[in-house]
């Protein structure tokens, strides 16, 4: 089963919810709260997230967490990339991946076919922009405190 780890899904959600906050900034405690994932958690993946170039860390009175870049500008291969590494199915099709590095590359009647795969993969996730997968929900659309954590749409992938 191909699948995103928790980790990777919570990043998601807690960079939809920095989207939900425009230009403005989220505390960790913030963001923990609107997205119901824990703050130890929070803070962890915010560092990552800053050493990936996503978000910024703000200090001071009005500090906190914002992204580095519009979300139309941050892939959700980005973000997946920052917390798993490259996306591939297999080693074998990894960027940058050692020659027989499973060792059954010389003989491996599946190779051939997983590099188109993962390319595609790779492809869909660069075209998905963090924008496109925020949906906001509110329980009064006019006050933006009230609203719900960030519902962000299951990603599937169809081969055909």
């Amino acid at each position: 089963m191909i699948r995103l780890s928790k980790l990777t899904d919570y990043a998601i959600v807690i960079l939809a919810n920095l989207a939900r906050a425009g230009e403005g900034t989220l505390t960790a405690q913030d963001l923990a709260d609107r997205s119901k994932v824990p703050l130890p958690t929070v803070s962890k993946l915010c560092k990552e997230l800053s050493k990936a170039g996503l978000v910024l860390s703000h200090r001071g009175r009005h500090g906190g967490y914002g992204l580095a870049r519009p979300a139309d500008a941050i892939s959700i291969a980005e973000i997946v990339e920052a917390l798993e590494g490259p996306i591939a199915l297999t080693s074998c099709v990894e960027p940058g991946a050692q020659p027989d590095a499973c060792g059954l590359e010389a003989t491996c009647p599946a190779k051939a076919s997983w590099d188109p795969v993962s390319r595609a993969i790779q492809g869909a996730l660069r075209g998905l922009p963090l924008s496109s997968i925020v949906l906001q929900h509110s329980n009064e659309p006019n006050d933006p405190k009230d609203a719900d954590a960030v519902d962000v749409v299951t990603l599937g992938a169809h081969v055909s």
